[in-house]
């Protein structure tokens, strides 16, 4: 009986030794900007949290500046399982879902607040799976910041923008917005942005005061206009396989951990569009005009025609729920 117990317990301990020594979960956070930016803030703070909080259970590696991948291509990387993490635009995402549009979408929100009010709600929280059936789980929506218009000239009314040429995004919506204005609008990559400004390949765009100050945009635009009409904000994904098939108590610590990490890189967002604009005003060398509230009816005005021609992709549901954030409780 005694050299059964023993044979038993040397079994016991080799099945139970890889258990023991399993390797952690890996998981890797791929992004293209640089680590002091709120998105690469957000990102190290989670893998912060989750070396705090599973050690040896989770490891975290945050590749940021698309030192794995850019964000046209991280998408597919996730589905094969190079990366588990990514943050893309959300104009990213057209090609998945015509949903998220609604972010696109001009004068929609009044202000960050209302963002953060549609994006906590039930609307909000459910367009992060809108992109299951594609394989994918967003996860949480991570700030840049609220867009302002630009132009060698004031823009105060609608009429102001017709026939200018304003640099895009790749997003539908963006071209019809401009084209709603009399306007040229001109998709073109974002490196190439302050070049086109300073030549007069372009008359104006539209950014985050984020991008605006650290692109130097205000150097080559002698008018900006507080317009707060859009929201540059960002999508984090995962593979939803992946994430599913995690173990409860695992997924749980690292929803907790994305949740603040989430609160995190916002705070971050806020705070720096504050700052950069300052800085911006600071520089004297643009003007940044306050629009009047009759002013914004006035573009929202002369936008909603581009809700509607969205509004069968996107669903009037969706862009009641958005409109409806703007109202404080």
């Amino acid at each position: 009986m005694r050299y059964l117990a023993i044979c038993l317990t040397l079994i016991g301990m080799v099945f139970a030794a890889p258990v023991a020594n399993a390797d952690p979960i890996k998981i890797k956070f791929s992004h293209v900007v640089a680590e002091n930016t709120p998105k690469g803030q957000g990102a190290l703070m989670f893998q912060k949290l989750v070396e705090e909080r599973l050690p040896g259970k989770v490891v975290v590696e945050v590749y940021p500046n698309s030192q794995l991948f850019d964000d046209d291509k991280v998408m597919q990387a996730l589905l094969l399982g190079d990366v588990q993490i990514a943050a893309p635009s959300l104009s990213k995402f057209n090609k998945f879902t015509k949903k998220l549009q609604v972010f696109d979408l001009p004068f929609l929100f009044d202000d960050i607040d209302a963002v953060d009010r549609f994006q906590s709600g039930p609307v909000g929280k459910a367009l992060l799976n809108s992109i299951e059936g594609k394989g994918y789980k967003g996860l949480a929506y991570w700030h840049n910041g609220m867009k302002q218009l630009s132009a060698n000239k004031p823009l105060r009314l609608p009429e102001d923008a017709d026939g200018l040429k304003f640099r895009i995004q790749q997003s539908d919506v963006l071209l019809e917005q401009f084209r709603a204005l009399d306007a040229n609008p001109q998709k073109m990559a974002f490196a190439e942005v302050y070049n086109a400004l300073q030549t007069g390949v372009v008359d104006g765009q539209e950014n985050t005061w984020s991008n605006i100050y650290s692109k130097k945009f205000f150097e080559v635009q002698s008018h900006f206009s507080e317009t707060n009409h859009g929201v540059i904000d960002y999508l984090v994904v995962t593979n939803a396989k992946f994430w599913d098939g995690l173990p409860d108590d695992i997924r749980g610590e690292l929803d907790k951990a994305l949740a603040e990490a989430t609160a995190h890189a916002n705070k971050i967002a806020r705070d720096k569009a504050d700052s950069d604009r300052q800085k911006v005003v600071d520089s004297g060398v643009t003007e940044i005009l306050s629009l009047t509230k009759d002013e914004v009816k006035a573009w929202r005005a002369a936008m909603k025609p581009v809700w509607q021609k969205f509004e069968a992709d996107i669903g009037k549901d969706i862009i009641d729920a958005a409109v409806a954030s703007n109202k404080t409780s």
